[in-house]
């Protein structure tokens, strides 16, 4: 009923996972991530419970093969799919011989896809293929993976929802809750088209791609956007429109004048004058 993607990135030793299902908001029942230790998707039909019971097993030392070799023991779990990535990049997955066909899964080099009740056999290799065939950062390379899959014929059933979990290779700290990316698509006709978006909204908020934003960003907030732009390119005749269009909203001029020193609109108390 999923097809999905976990795999740990060389360089940056981020450890994620990418999903898609034609069921309600599949990013709350089947990936699981914590920082520095490792990344796990539960499928088919796993206990609600069973990844962060994984998880737990992992940060306690357990290793990824012995997970999946007890999981594939154990009564209550004879007809779950998981696939189970550490923070060092080994990973194993199994699949329950409850799960439902066409289904399996795939290991690679510190990546796993795995998926059940698919459109073909095609859509694992597919999604293989593009994981290393892509170029980016790791939430780049399984969102082509996931894309993949969905083009090969994805779940048979259609399509629904989509996920993007992505946490750093060290654990959590106080000053830094790990999640690099933590997106949602929980019911769309084309939820990996949307998670795509999703990724690419959030990578111009990370970069301040202010030109991006102004034409992306929800509406109330585009002028701000676009004053940001035009004062980063020098722009002030731009900036100064975008500003006063703003100061017509209701609510939104106190909140100017508290902005005028902010760093990044230069020279915007003379903007606003």
């Amino acid at each position: 009923m999923t097809f999905s993607v976990v795999a740990r990135d060389p360089e940056s030793g981020e450890l994620g996972i990418a999903v898609s299902s034609c069921i309600l908001a599949v990013g709350r029942a089947v990936p699981s991530a914590r920082p520095g230790v490792g990344v796990v998707a539960v499928q088919a039909r796993s206990r609600r419970g069973l990844g962060q019971s994984l998880l737990s097993d992992l940060a306690d030392g357990a290793s990824p093969a012995d997970l999946v070799r007890a999981a594939a023991h154990a009564a209550e779990d004879v007809d779950r799919q998981i696939a189970v990535l550490d923070a060092t990049g080994a990973v194993a997955a199994d699949t329950g011989r409850g799960s439902f066909p066409v289904s399996g899964h795939l290991l690679g080099d510190a990546m796993s896809v795995q998926g059940n009740m698919l459109a073909s056999a095609e859509v694992l290799p597919a999604m293989a293929q593009a994981f290393g065939a892509a170029s980016g950062d790791l939430a780049d390379r399984l969102l082509a993976a996931l894309t993949a899959g969905q083009d090969a014929g994805g779940d048979l059933r259609g399509r629904q929802s989509a996920a993007l979990l992505v946490v750093s290779g060290t654990p959590a700290t106080d000053e830094n809750d790990g999640v690099r990316f933590d997106l949602r698509v929980d019911d769309s006709g084309d939820p990996v088209a949307q998670l795509r978006m999703l990724r690419n909204l959030q990578r111009a908020y990370d970069e301040r791609d202010y030109d991006t934003l102004a034409l992306f960003a929800p509406e109330g907030a585009r002028d701000l956007y676009a004053a940001l732009a035009a004062s980063r390119r020098g722009d002030r005749d731009a900036a100064r429109a975008a500003l006063e269009a703003m100061r017509t909203k209701p609510g939104w001029a106190a909140w100017l004048a508290a902005m005028a020193g902010d760093a990044r609109l230069s020279a915007v108390s003379r903007l606003l004058d």
